[in-house]
C-alpha cells in the first residue's frame, strides 16, 4: 500500500516537473523572439536614420546603406522607404502647386514678390491689415518645383533667426530684406523699426542711414536693453488700456471698428550674439512678448537665448544660402534670397525717408500746435492741448480732474522754459479768457514771461494772462500772495458750488451761466525757492500749497510747478501729499526725481525733448515728445497778437510784477485813486511803498488825528529812505486842497539836499506851503510848531531827513527852556492829535531809541525798517519777534494800528529814477 502511494506522488511530481519545462522553454523562445524582434527593429530604425541623414538617393549608392539582398534589415528598410516615397509622391503631385497658391494669398505683393522687383517702391498700404506671411526664400523638396517660402510676422508671429558660425552677414541680409519689404508696403511712417545690438553703438544695418534720421527707424542704447522693453512695456499697456475702453480685444480689432490704422506698426529687432540675459531683462522680454502682438509689435530676435512665449517662428541659418525653417512641425531647407544690393537698399531708404517727411511736412514747428481757428475749445471737464510731436504724431497734455496738477523737472538749459511756452501756447490758442486765467510767476533771475505783458516795443500782451510776475527770487513773499489769492479764489468758488448746491466747476458752471469761472491755471517756475527757508513764509506757503493741491482740481484751479530739481526741498520732506496730487510729470532731459525711481526715460531723452507722463511718472505712462521751438524771439509773439488783437477789447492787461523794478507812485493803483479835490481831512493816508501782492496794493499810513500816528524809516540806506519819505509826502499833499497841509522840511544829510530841494519844489507847484529848515534852526522851528498846535488846527507834516545828526545840537538845553529834544518828544508825542505828524529817518535803532527816550516807541505808529536787523525791531512792532534780514530795494513795514505783524514792500522809485 505505502509503496503504490509513494509511486503515485511521484508520477506527479514528475508530471509538474514536465509542465514546468514546457512552459519556461516557451517563455525563453517568446523572449529570444522578442529580442530579435528588438534588435531587428532598432537596426532599422539606426539604418533610417543614417539614410535620411544621407540622403535616400545618396544612401542609394552607398554600399554600406544601400539594399542588401539577404540582409532583412536592410530589405525591409528600404521596402519601407520606397512605401513612403510612393504616398509621398501620390500625395505631394501637387503640393508645391498648393504652397505656391497659399504664400501668393497670404503674402501679396511686395510681402511675396521676388527680389529686385519691388525694391525702391514708397508703399501706399495705409495700415489698416497687415499680409500674414513674408517671403525669405524658395526650397524644393524631392525634385518637384521650387515653391516660396515665407514666415508670418507682425499680428501673426515673432521671429527667431539662430545664426551658425560666419553667418552674420546672412542674418543681417535676410532682417534687411525683411524690413524692407514690410517698410515698402505700407505708407511711410505706417511702420517703426527699432534696432538694438548688444555689441555695437551704431552702425546696425548701415543701409538704413536715412531712414534713422526719421521716425521710421530708432537705434537704441546697446547698453540700455531695460529702457527699449520699458518703452514697449509702457505702449502694451497703454495700448490695452485703449482698446479695453472701447471694448475691444486688440489692436487689431480697434483697427477693425475705427476704419483706420490708429497706431503704426512696431517691429524691434534684438541682436544679442549669443549672450545670456540678465534674469530680470529675460522675465521683461518675455512679459513684452506675451502682450506685443496684440498691441502691433513684433519681435525679431537673433541669437537671444530665450524661449519666448505665444507664437515664434524660428529660422535656423545652416550656412550663407541655406536655413532651416520649422513650419507646422516640419524641418525645411530653404534656400534664402540673396542679399539685397546694399546701394539700391541705401536709396530705397531715402526714398522712403524723403517721402515721410513731405508727408509730415517737415520737422514740425511751433505753428503746428495752435489750432486752425482760435478759442473753439471749452474748459468744462479739462484742459488738452499738444505740446509736441512724437514721431510725427501730436502729444496731448491734459490738465482735469485725473490729472490736476504738473510738476516739470529739468536742469538748467534743458528746455523747460521753451516747454512752458508751448504749453502756454497751446492752450491760450484754444481756450478763450473767458475759459482760461493764467497766473504766471518765475522765481529765477530772468524775465521768461515778461514778453506775455505790453512792453515798450511791443504793446500787446497775452489776454489769458491776470498777473505775470519775474525776477521775483528774493521775493519769496509773492508767491506765498500767489497762493493765498488762490487759497481766497478756491474758499469764493466753494461757497459758490455750496449755494448752488454742485460740487464740480462743470456743475458750477451750468448752475451760474453769467458767472466768471474759467479754469485757473497757476505756472509757478522754480517753486523751490518759495521754500528755501526755516521760516513762517516757508511754513505758510506749505501749508497752503497742500490745500490748494488736495481740493483746487474740484474748483477748476490747477498747479503747474517747474523747478531744476525737487529732491532738495525741506518743507516737505516726510509730507508727499503736494507731489502726490502731481500726478502729471514732465520730465525735460536729464531730469532728476521727477519721474519714479525705476523711470529713468529722462536719462536717455534727447535735448529738445520732453518725456509726457499723466500716470505720477510710472514708466508705462511714458509718452517721449520733441518740443518745437516756441520761446525764439518772434515765435510766440506772432501768436501772442492774434490773440490780442481778438480778445484785447473785452480784457485789460495783466499786472506785471517785476522784482528787479522799482515801482512808480504815479502809476500805482492806490496813488491814482487819491482823492485830487476836496481832501479827505478825517483820514488822509500817506502812501509809503508797494505791497508785495497779486493786485497793485500799496502800503500807507492812515493819518487820523490820533496818538502814535507818525512814521519813522530806520536804516542807513539812503535812495530808499528817500523814496519813502518822498512818496508819503505826495500822496499826501495828492488829498488836501491848496494851502490845507503845510510841509516842513529839514535836511540834516548834505548828500540828500538835491532830494529834498526838488520835493519841496514839488510841492510848491502842486500849491501846498513847503519849506525848507536849516539843521541849525530845527529846534526853533520844533518849539514854533509845538507853540502852535492846535490854535489853527492846520495840518503840518514835518520831514526830518537824518534825525540821528541833529541829536546833539537838539540835546543842548539853555537855561529855562526845553531843549530841542525835549519839544521834538512832545511834538511825536503830543502832535498827532492835533494834525502835526512827523515823517523822520533815523540811520540807527539806537539813534531813534534815543530821541525817543524812556517809553517813547508808542509814540512811532509806523514803522518802515531798511538795512536793521529784525532782532532790533521787536520794541516797535509790539514785542514780536521779527524775522527779517535786509534785502537790496526792500523794506519791512509794520503799522501798529493795521497790522498784525510786520511785511515786506517794495519802495517806490525816486522822481529822478521815475523817468
Amino acid at each position: 500500500m505505502i509503496g503504490k502511494k509513494a509511486r503515485q506522488q511521484r508520477g506527479r511530481v514528475l508530471a509538474a516537473l514536465d509542465a514546468l519545462r514546457t512552459r519556461i522553454g516557451l517563455a525563453m523562445g517568446a523572449a529570444r523572439n522578442a529580442r530579435a524582434e528588438a534588435e531587428f527593429e532598432l537596426a532599422t530604425l539606426e539604418l533610417e536614420r543614417q539614410i535620411v541623414t544621407e540622403g535616400c538617393d545618396r544612401a542609394r549608392s552607398d554600399p554600406s546603406l544601400g539594399p542588401r539582398p539577404g540582409d532583412p534589415v536592410s530589405t525591409a528598410v528600404w521596402q519601407r522607404l520606397d512605401q513612403v516615397r510612393a504616398a509621398f509622391g501620390q500625395e505631394w503631385a501637387d503640393g508645391p502647386a498648393r504652397l505656391r497658391s497659399l504664400v501668393a494669398a497670404s503674402a501679396p505683393g511686395v510681402a511675396g514678390d521676388p527680389p529686385g522687383r519691388w525694391l525702391g517702391r514708397v508703399g501706399a498700404d495705409p495700415g489698416l491689415t497687415a499680409p500674414g506671411l513674408w517671403r525669405i526664400g524658395t526650397c524644393t523638396a524631392d525634385g518637384s518645383d521650387a515653391f516660396d517660402v515665407a514666415v508670418p510676422l507682425l499680428e501673426e508671429s515673432h521671429l527667431s533667426i539662430t545664426s551658425a558660425s560666419g553667418t552674420r552677414h546672412a542674418v543681417d541680409a535676410l532682417v534687411e530684406s525683411l524690413l524692407m519689404r514690410v517698410l515698402s508696403t505700407f505708407e511711410p511712417g505706417a511702420v517703426r523699426v527699432h534696432l538694438w545690438d548688444v555689441g555695437q553703438l551704431t552702425a546696425v544695418l548701415p543701409n538704413f542711414y536715412a531712414l534713422s534720421r526719421t521716425s521710421a527707424v530708432t537705434v537704441h542704447d546697446p547698453t540700455r536693453l531695460v529702457d527699449l522693453l520699458d518703452e514697449f512695456s509702457g505702449h502694451i499697456r497703454r495700448i490695452h488700456a485703449e482698446a479695453l475702453q472701447g471694448g475691444h480685444p486688440s489692436l487689431r480689432a480697434m483697427r477693425a471698428a475705427a476704419g483706420a490704422r490708429i497706431e503704426p506698426w512696431r517691429i524691434a529687432v534684438l541682436y544679442g550674439n549669443g549672450e545670456e540675459l540678465e534674469p530680470e531683462r529675460r522675465r521683461d522680454l518675455q512679459r513684452v512678448a506675451s502682450g506685443a502682438l496684440d498691441a502691433g509689435i513684433a519681435l525679431i530676435l537673433v541669437d537671444v537665448p530665450t524661449a519666448l512665449g505665444g507664437a515664434v517662428e524660428a529660422v535656423r541659418l545652416r550656412d550663407e544660402r541655406t536655413a532651416y525653417c520649422s513650419m507646422t512641425g516640419a524641418d525645411l531647407v530653404v534656400d534664402l534670397d540673396p542679399p539685397l544690393p546694399g546701394a539700391q537698399v541705401s536709396a530705397a531708404a531715402g526714398a522712403i525717408a524723403k517721402a515721410l517727411v513731405a508727408k509730415q511736412g517737415g520737422p514740425r514747428g511751433f505753428s503746428d500746435l495752435v489750432p486752425a481757428e482760435l478759442g473753439q475749445d471749452r474748459s468744462l471737464d479739462e484742459l488738452r492741448t499738444p505740446v509736441g510731436f512724437d514721431e510725427g504724431d501730436p502729444i496731448d497734455v491734459v490738465i482735469g480732474d485725473a490729472t490736476p496738477h504738473a510738476l516739470i523737472g529739468g536742469p538748467s538749459g534743458s528746455g523747460k522754459t521753451n516747454f512752458l511756452y508751448a504749453l502756454l501756447g497751446g492752450l491760450a490758442a484754444r481756450y478763450s479768457p473767458d475759459e482760461l486765467a493764467l497766473y504766471l510767476l518765475d522765481f529765477k533771475e530772468g524775465v521768461s514771461f515778461a514778453g506775455l505783458a505790453p512792453g515798450r516795443k511791443d504793446e500787446s500782451w497775452l489776454p489769458h494772462a491776470r498777473l505775470i510776475g519775474v525776477n521775483v527770487n528774493t521775493d519769496r513773499e509773492f508767491g506765498l500772495a500767489l497762493l493765498r489769492f488762490l487759497a481766497d479764489e478756491l474758499r469764493r468758488r466753494s461757497a459758490a458750488a455750496k449755494d448752488h448746491e454742485v460740487t464740480t466747476l462743470a456743475e458750477l458752471r451750468a448752475a451760474d451761466p453769467d458767472g466768471s469761472w474759467p479754469r485757473i491755471v497757476a505756472v509757478i517756475d522754480e517753486f523751490q525757492y518759495m521754500f528755501a527757508g526755516r521760516d513762517s513764509v516757508t511754513a505758510l506757503a506749505t501749508s497752503l500749497l497742500e490745500d490748494i493741491a488736495r481740493r483746487g482740481r474740484s474748483q477748476g484751479i490747477h498747479l503747474v510747478l517747474a523747478s531744476q530739481d525737487v529732491a532738495g526741498i525741506e518743507a516737505f520732506w516726510g509730507k508727499p501729499a503736494v507731489f502726490e496730487q502731481c500726478t502729471l510729470r514732465i520730465a525735460m532731459p536729464k531730469a532728476r526725481r521727477v519721474l519714479t525711481e525705476a523711470n529713468q526715460a529722462a536719462v536717455t531723452a534727447p535735448r529738445w525733448h520732453a518725456v509726457i507722463n499723466h500716470d505720477s511718472g510710472v514708466p508705462h505712462g511714458n509718452r517721449v515728445a520733441h518740443v518745437p521751438d516756441a520761446s525764439s524771439p518772434g515765435v510766440f509773439a506772432r501768436l501772442q497778437r492774434s490773440l490780442w488783437e481778438r480778445y484785447a477789447s473785452g480784457h485789460g492787461s495783466p499786472r506785471l510784477f517785476d522784482g528787479a523794478v522799482a515801482p512808480v507812485l504815479t502809476e500805482s493803483a492806490a496813488y491814482t485813486e487819491l482823492a485830487a479835490g476836496p481832501a479827505l481831512v478825517g483820514q488822509p493816508r500817506a502812501l509809503v511803498g508797494q505791497a508785495i501782492a497779486v493786485s497793485d496794493v500799496a502800503f500807507g499810513v492812515a493819518l487820523p488825528r490820533a496818538p502814535g500816528r507818525n512814521l519813522a524809516v530806520l536804516g542807513a540806506a539812503q535812495r530808499p529812505a528817500l523814496s519813502i519819505l518822498d512818496s508819503a509826502a505826495r500822496s499826501l499833499a495828492r488829498q488836501f486842497r491848496q494851502g490845507d497841509v503845510e510841509f516842513v522840511a529839514c535836511c540834516l544829510v548834505d548828500s540828500c539836499a538835491p532830494a529834498v530841494t526838488r520835493l519841496a519844489e514839488q510841492l510848491q507847484r502842486d500849491g501846498h506851503k513847503a519849506e525848507i529848515v536849516p539843521g541849525d534852526e530845527l529846534g526853533e522851528r520844533l518849539a514854533a510848531v509845538h507853540a502852535g498846535m492846535g490854535e489853527d488846527g492846520a495840518r503840518r507834516v514835518l520831514l526830518l531827513y537824518g534825525v540821528d545828526a541833529a541829536l546833539p545840537a537838539l540835546e543842548r538845553k539853555e537855561p529855562g527852556k526845553q531843549s530841542g529834544l525835549d519839544v521834538l518828544r512832545a511834538v511825536l508825542k503830543q502832535g498827532p492829535a492835533h494834525g502835526v505828524h512827523v515823517f523822520g529817518w533815523w540811520r540807527s535803532v539806537a539813534r531813534l531809541k534815543d530821541t525817543l527816550g524812556f517809553g517813547g516807541t508808542e509814540d512811532i505808529g509806523a514803522l518802515a525798517a531798511l538795512d536793521v536787523q529784525g532782532s532790533d525791531l521787536g520794541s516797535f512792532c509790539a514785542g514780536q519777534v521779527v524775522h527779517w534780514s535786509p534785502r537790496p530795494g526792500r523794506a519791512l513795514f509794520f503799522d501798529r494800528a493795521t497790522h498784525s505783524a510786520p511785511e515786506v514792500m517794495i519802495p517806490y522809485a525816486l522822481p529822478e529814477e521815475e523817468s
